[in-house]
């Protein structure tokens, strides 16, 4: 299984990636038991979804490319593209507070499943960054028109074109991460929440509602397509192509 959902005494879902060895990629699986996740923080007892990584190496590192380098025309991109956008949509206008758990490394798609989140805490030390730039490709589950409802034009722009690892005190300061921790990730958590969770679920829904009129009304599910059609488009590029081919080599040495 390369996922585990638990629900936490505190009343809040816990859906932690398990694939530590491949620095917590996302595969079709994890896929699903996102979906999954979701799908059971409907429930009337959860009044938060926590999302992180197993162990500290790294929170998330994007689509697995070991497991993704077979799609190579922009038809067959998109239909995987689209598939994670749609959960990472359901995430981004699920009802109830939802916290990015970064624990290690966030790379790639990890920043996109992140930036889908409503809030974003961090171990002081990770690195975490918008790369796909360096690999010939744009966000392709809708991170980029995400990203550009979290934080101003100019910042999210900076971010997504210059596809560099930030420090998580420079991604504070710019407010793409809202808090730090050193101790237990679970522990920051429980603290992060606390306050937040202790309030009535239809005091929570009601404000979350507010955000997400909002993001209906600006046609964000129609942007965030038109941001994986350009990407399918990439993606289907030689240039890509070869990066991907680089990245399976070095892999396999």
């Amino acid at each position: 299984m390369s996922y585990k959902i638990e629900k936490r005494d505190k009343g809040y879902l816990v859906f932690t990636i398990t694939r530590s060895e491949k620095r917590n990629a996302i595969n079709f699986e994890v896929m699903e038991g996102l979906a999954e996740a979701i799908k059971r923080s409907f429930h009337p007892d959860i009044k938060a979804l926590v999302i992180t990584g197993e162990d500290d190496l790294a929170f998330c590192s994007g689509g697995d490319l070991s497991v993704f380098h077979s799609l190579r025309t922009k038809e067959e991109a998109y239909r995987m593209l689209s598939k994670m956008a749609n959960i990472l949509y359901s995430l981004l206008t699920l009802p109830i507070p939802t916290i990015a758990l970064i624990n290690g490394t966030a790379v790639g798609g990890g920043c996109e499943l992140a930036a889908a989140c409503d809030y974003r805490i961090a171990r002081e030390g990770i690195l975490a960054g918008f790369i796909q730039g360096k690999q010939a490709i744009t966000t392709g589950w809708g991170g980029g028109s995400i990203l550009a409802e979290k934080l101003p034009a100019s910042i999210a722009m900076k971010l997504l074109m210059e596809a560099e690892l930030q420090t998580a005190s420079y991604l504070k300061k710019i407010g793409f991460i809202n808090s730090l921790y050193t101790d237990d990730s679970l522990q920051a958590c429980d603290r992060y929440l606390g306050q937040m969770i202790s309030n009535d679920i239809s005091v929570l829904k009601s404000y979350k509602r507010i955000w997400i009129r909002k993001w209906e009304e600006t046609k964000l599910r129609e942007r965030i397509d038109e941001e994986i059609r350009e990407c399918a488009i990439l993606w289907e590029s030689e240039i890509h192509h070869e990066y991907v081919n680089a990245f399976i080599r070095k892999n396999n040495e």
